[in-house]
C-alpha cells in the first residue's frame, strides 16, 4: 500500500476522497470563526509551515495563513506540528475488569488518540450477536473520554450467521482468530468457519480482523517448552516466525478467495508484510498493522525486563524491528496500532512465562513515541508514521469520513507534537489502570503537547475529557 496524505478542497462541502499530499490553505476571506489552532500544518508541497486550523461545530472548516481569518479563539501551539488525532485500531478496554472503557480511553485521550477501534475480547464473554453487541454500545456512550468503533467477532459452528445484524446495528467489523487464546472469550476459528465468515464480511463489506498464528505449531512447541518457562525467552521458542507466516498466508489466501476486506493484526515480521503487500498487489482487498512494541523494543528487552513482556506475537529480533522500520519507510506498512491490552502486574510476574496473561498496555504511549523514533528517522519515516496512525486506519474501518486527516469537512481532532521537547515515559502519568508500562523510564525527544477531539480541548499538559464526551461511530453498513 503507498502511504498517502489526504488533503482536500477548502470550497467543498464535505471531505474529500482525494489523496495528495498535504493541505490547500484557504484563499479567501472568512467570517470570523469560533476557534483555531495555530501551528505547522504540512503543505501540499510536503512542507511543514506555520497555519491555522479554523474549526466551527466540531469540525475543520479551513487551513489558512496565521491571522488570515478573524476567530474568537485562538489557541496556539507555537512551532509544534499540527497533526490528525490518532485512530488506534487496535484496543483492549474490557479484557480486563480492572480497565474499563473509561480509563483505557482517558489513556487515549492523553496520549493523543481520539478515536479507538474497541475489540471484542471481553471478560464477561465473546460480542458475537446483536444483543451483546447493543449492551456494549450503551456501556461505550457512557463512559467513553474519545469517539469508538467497535468490533464484534463470530464463533465457530454457526457464528457467521450473526454477522448481518451487528453489521446493521453498527459495527464497524468482526475480529476473529486462528489461534485458540480463549476457549470461552474468543475460541479460534477453524478454516472452515473462516471461510463463511470471510464469505458474510464481502457480503456486507465489513472488515474482518485476523489475529494470525498457526494453532498446531504452537501448540506442538508449547507442550515441549512449557518446564523451560523460566527462561523468558522461552516464549519466543514457543511461537517461532513460521507460526505467524503460516497463520497470515491462511487468512490472506482464504480472504481472496471470499472476496474479503481483511485486516491482519499485530503482525511482527517483515516477511508478514511482504506477504501482504504482495497480496495487495495482486488485488485483494487486505491490509496489515504492526505494533510499537515490535518497532520500539526487541527480544532483548524480554531478557532485561523478564516476563512481563509476554506479547502475542512475541517480540523479534532487531532486525526485524529495523526490517518492519524500513517497510514503514517505503510505504509498505498499512497501520500501527497499540493492541493496548492492560494486564495489570499480578497478572504478568509469574516466574514461568507461560503462565503469564499476553499483552501491554499502549494507548496513551503509542503516538507520542513513534512520532517521536520516526521523526529522528526521517521525514519519508514521519510521514509514514502519520498516515499509518490517522488516514489509513480510518480508511479501513470506514472512517474516512470524518476522521484521520487535518482537511475542511473533518472531525477537528488535532494533536499538536513539538518534536524537542524531551520528556521521560513515567507509569505515575499513566491514565490506565495496569499500573506499568513497557516504556517506563525511556527518555524521549518529541511530545504531545495539545489533543483536541471534534473541537474541544481534552488534553493540554492536564487531562481535561470526561466520560460520555465520546460516541460511537457505526460502520459503514449501518449509514
Amino acid at each position: 500500500m503507498t502511504v498517502q496524505l489526504p488533503t482536500a478542497d477548502p470550497a467543498a462541502d464535505g471531505p474529500s476522497d482525494d489523496v495528495e499530499s498535504g493541505v490547500p490553505v484557504a484563499p479567501v476571506a472568512m467570517a470570523p470563526v469560533s476557534h483555531a489552532v495555530r501551528g505547522r500544518a504540512r503543505r501540499p508541497d510536503g512542507s511543514w509551515r506555520l497555519s491555522d486550523v479554523l474549526i466551527s461545530g466540531g469540525r475543520i472548516l479551513a487551513v489558512a495563513e496565521p491571522g488570515a481569518v478573524p476567530v474568537d479563539r485562538l489557541t496556539d501551539a507555537g512551532q509544534a506540528y499540527l497533526v490528525p488525532g490518532m485512530v488506534d485500531a487496535h484496543v483492549h478496554c474490557l479484557s480486563h475488569g480492572g480497565e474499563g472503557i473509561a480509563a483505557a480511553t482517558r489513556a487515549a485521550a492523553a496520549g493523543g488518540v481520539t478515536t479507538i477501534v474497541e475489540m471484542p475480547y471481553d471478560g464477561t464473554g465473546p460480542i458475537a450477536d446483536r444483543e451483546k453487541w447493543l449492551v456494549k454500545r450503551e456501556l461505550a456512550e457512557r463512559e467513553a473520554h474519545v469517539d469508538m468503533a467497535m468490533l464484534g467477532t463470530a464463533l465457530p459452528a454457526g457464528g457467521w450467521r450473526e454477522m448481518d445484524a451487528m453489521v446493521a446495528a453498527g459495527a464497524a467489523g468482526f475480529k476473529v482468530s486462528l489461534f485458540n487464546t480463549d476457549s470461552f472469550r474468543f475460541p479460534r476459528v477453524p478454516d472452515g468457519d473462516l471461510l463463511e465468515v470471510f464469505t458474510a464480511a464481502a457480503a456486507n463489506r465489513a472488515t474482518v480482523c485476523v489475529h494470525a498464528e498457526n494453532d498446531e505449531i504452537i501448540r506442538h512447541l508449547l507442550g515441549q517448552l512449557r518446564d523451560e518457562g523460566d527462561d523468558p525467552l522461552a516464549h519466543m521458542r514457543s511461537r517461532p516466525p513460521v507460526a505467524e507466516t503460516l497463520g497470515v498466508l491462511t487468512a490472506l489466501e482464504i480472504a481472496r478467495s471470499a472476496g474479503a476486506p481483511v485486516h491482519l493484526c499485530h503482525t511482527s515480521l517483515p516477511r508478514s508484510v511482504d506477504l501482504v503487500n504482495r497480496w495487495a498487489a495482486e488485488g485483494a482487498d487486505v491490509t496489515m498493522e504492526t505494533c510499537p512494541h515490535y518497532l520500539l523494543l526487541d527480544e532483548q528487552d524480554m531478557v532485561r525486563q523478564g516476563t512481563q513482556l509476554k506479547i502475542n506475537p512475541p517480540l523479534r529480533t532487531a532486525a526485524a524491528r529495523e526490517g518492519l522500520w524500513q517497510r514503514l519507510e517505503a510505504g509498505q506498512v498499512d497501520v500501527i496500532s497499540s493492541d493496548h491490552a492492560p494486564w495489570p502486574k499480578a497478572f504478568k510476574r509469574h516466574r514461568n512465562v507461560f503462565d503469564n496473561h499476553s499483552g501491554a498496555p499502549g494507548v496513551q504511549t503509542i503516538y507520542p513515541l513513534v512520532l517521536a523514533e520516526a521523526f529522528r528517522r526521517s521525514p519519508a519515516a514521519f510521514d509514514a508514521a502519520i498516515a499509518a496512525m490517522t488516514i489509513n486506519p480510518a480508511r479501513r474501518y470506514g472512517l474516512q469520513d470524518r476522521k484521520g486527516a487535518i482537511a475542511p469537512g473533518y472531525d477537528a481532532d488535532i494533536v499538536a507534537f513539538d518534536p524537542t521537547r524531551s520528556w521521560t515515559v513515567d507509569v505515575a502519568d499513566m491514565q490506565s489502570n495496569a499500573g506499568w508500562t513497557p516504556y517506563e523510564g525511556f527518555t524521549v525527544t518529541g511530545a504531545i503537547d495539545l489533543v483536541l477531539a471534534r473541537g474541544r480541548i481534552v488534553f493540554d499538559g492536564e487531562l481535561r475529557s470526561r466520560a460520555g464526551d465520546g460516541t460511537v461511530l457505526a460502520g459503514a453498513g449501518a449509514r
